[in-house]
């Protein structure tokens, strides 16, 4: 079919896809329009920036992507060599230095004898030849277009919420204590801001009143869609009074310095290695910037904050991808044309960087003539695959690593969900050797 693949787009999942073709012997073509175009959410020329958070959450095995991010690691994945590279301090999460993180992978490709950039502005998707198009969840304009022709009609979108970022030496450490969730992990990972019950009725007062920015793009039914991956906190907090009490603001394992437990307790995880950067963890938000600078300086420890990045809300498009795209990410009908990234469906870093393996193999084997790479049912991998080829009940909607798409164990389990988890795992990483090694 063809002696090159060509991806478009340098994001996670173009990364990953690109690193995996080449690496399977094949020429590959990276074309990025960075840093000559920018999409809103970009702020960086590097590859594989990071826009939201710098967590790729969980690391462990009783946990979705914890045990996506073992499958990708068993299959020599970049993005996760990156990211262990990179690390900061989390406790059972992994979050990076998302400087480094970009840097790590953008040297990688650069310097790879079979990868050629490119950087200029795609605008249509080719008519033939070998293609993955990660032209992520921001696409727009003519690409976007081209895109929505192919499925015969309008793509879906859904908003994502970013959370602001605060430098370290503003906050007030006379207040806030150092400590992970239940003495997980080094207890210098996160900062913890508690509250009273009276700072928190006056902090959620100011929240759910607080003006938002102004969106110009809504569903047909002329409401903000959101993921609830990526719930604005003001959101969030109007579905009720204790609904941040038992989600970001969750108290219990974070015990003040004297044993006490708060009323409610914010959350900040380091941004890089130095500790001079944090984020507010479950903040994403769409309030206006001095409604941000009000409202979160009433977090005790945070009255002097200085934000180094206020939350920001942006369009993110996917593409209706059940019965539209294989579980080799491949256009049904269209051999030779793949999707990778938030747009076909998946949701997060990591199950992005999957798709991106997925789609950077099955392209190399287009290039060969061979038949497609389709990983076990049982596996995360091939799970998410097989989602966003087939969908679920109802509406189609961006999914997150998780347990419920696996198939379950063959005996009912009568152990803790925690336990069922790591059984479905080592389930997992089993199937996963065996089918490397057929």
């Amino acid at each position: 079919m063809a002696d090159r693949v060509t991806v478009i787009g340098a994001g996670l999942a173009g990364s990953e896809a690109a690193y995996q073709a080449a690496e399977a012997g094949v020429d590959v073509t990276l074309i990025e329009m960075k840093p000559s175009h920018m999409s809103p959410a970009h702020r960086s020329a590097g590859f594989a920036e990071l826009v939201c958070s710098n967590s790729l959450r969980s690391n462990q095995l009783s946990n979705g992507v914890g045990l996506l991010k073992a499958e990708l690691s068993a299959m020599g994945s970049l993005v996760m060599e990156a990211a262990y590279e990179t690390a900061v301090p989390a406790g059972s999460a992994l979050a990076v230095d998302r400087v480094r993180f970009s840097e790590f992978i953008t040297h990688r490709l650069r310097t790879h004898p079979r990868i050629t950039v490119v950087e200029r502005r795609e605008t249509a998707l080719p008519d033939e030849g070998v293609t993955i198009c990660a032209t992520g969840p921001l696409t727009d304009g003519e690409m976007a277009a081209s895109i929505a022709a192919l499925q015969g009609g309008d793509g879906l979108h859904f908003y994502d919420a970013v959370a602001p970022i605060v430098e370290a030496d503003s906050v007030d450490m006379s207040v806030a204590y150092f400590a992970s969730r239940y003495g997980k992990g080094d207890p210098q990972d996160y900062l913890n801001c508690p509250m009273t019950r009276e700072e928190y009725d006056a902090f959620y007062q100011a929240l759910v009143s607080a003006e938002t920015a102004q969106l110009h793009e809504f569903d047909d039914d002329g409401k903000i869609t959101v993921f609830e991956g990526c719930m604005p906190v003001e959101v969030m907090a109007r579905r009720g009074y204790d609904t941040l009490r038992f989600g970001p603001m969750k108290p219990v394992g974070l015990p003040r310095p004297d044993g006490t437990e708060a009323y409610a307790v914010v959350q900040l995880r380091r941004e890089n290695r130095e500790g001079t950067m944090y984020n507010l963890v479950g903040f994403q938000t769409h309030l206006t910037f001095p409604e941000q600078r009000r409202v979160f300086r009433m977090i005790p420890g945070l009255a002097r904050a200085d934000f180094l990045r206020y939350g920001v809300m942006h369009r993110n498009t996917y593409l209706r991808s059940p019965g539209f795209l294989t579980a080799a990410y491949e256009v049904a009908g269209r051999e030779g044309l793949f999707f990778a990234g938030q747009m076909t469906g998946v949701g997060g870093y990591v199950e992005s960087a999957a798709s991106g393996l997925v789609a950077g193999r099955n392209a190399a084997a287009a290039c060969r003539r061979a038949p497609r790479i389709l990983f076990p049912a049982d596996t995360m991998v091939g799970a998410m695959a097989r989602y966003v080829s087939e969908g679920g009940c109802g509406k189609f909607q961006p999914m997150n690593a998780n347990f419920g798409l696996l198939p379950p164990l063959a005996e009912r389990f009568k152990g803790k969900k925690s336990e069922r988890n790591e059984a479905l795992s080592a389930r997992a990483l089993q199937s996963l050797a065996a089918f490397l090694h057929t």
